[in-house]
C-alpha cells in the first residue's frame, strides 16, 4: 500500500458546468483546473497507473467575517457561529473539481478511484483556505 499527502492552496473551487456558446462548449473551469493541475504536477513525481485507489479529501473553508465577535474580542467565534460548513458550494462538485485534476497526475484515470470521502471543515483563525488530499494506493490489478 502506497500513501500520498498532497495540498492545493487556496479557496475549494468547485466544478462548474460546461456552457454553449455559439455553437461550442467551453470548461468554465479550465483556468482554475490549469492551476491546480500545475501546483499537483509540481509535487508529484510518478503516476499511477495500476491499482484501486482510496481517496481522502478535506476541504478548508475560510470563515466569514461575521462569524467573528467584534472589538477586543474580533479573535473569538460568536457563540452562534455554525460549527459545519453547511452552504455553498457543494461539497459533490468540490471533490469532481479535484478528482479532474488528479487524473493524469496523481493517478491515470478517475475510474481507478474505488473509495472516496470528502469533508468540508472552517479554517481557523489565522489558517488559509485550501484542500488537503490523502492517497491510499493498493497496487495490483
Amino acid at each position: 500500500m502506497i500513501k500520498k499527502t498532497y495540498t492545493v492552496s487556496g479557496n475549494p473551487i468547485p466544478q462548474q458546468r460546461h456552457r454553449m456558446g455559439r455553437g461550442f462548449s467551453y470548461d468554465p473551469s479550465a483556468p482554475d483546473k490549469k492551476r491546480v493541475r500545475l501546483e499537483l504536477l509540481l509535487k508529484n513525481k510518478k503516476v499511477i497507473n495500476i491499482g484501486a485507489v482510496n481517496m481522502f479529501v478535506t476541504f478548508f473553508m475560510k470563515r466569514p467575517k461575521s462569524h467573528y465577535r467584534t472589538g477586543k474580542y474580533s479573535n473569538m467565534l460568536k457563540s452562534d457561529a455554525p460549527m459545519f460548513h453547511t452552504k455553498k458550494p457543494d461539497i459533490d462538485n468540490l471533490l469532481k473539481f479535484i478528482m479532474d485534476c488528479c487524473s493524469g497526475i496523481v493517478y491515470k484515470d478517475d475510474c481507478q478511484v474505488d473509495r472516496c470521502s470528502a469533508s468540508k471543515v472552517y479554517c481557523e483563525k489565522g489558517e488559509e483556505p485550501r484542500t488537503e488530499i490523502n492517497i491510499m494506493i493498493q497496487e495490483g490489478k
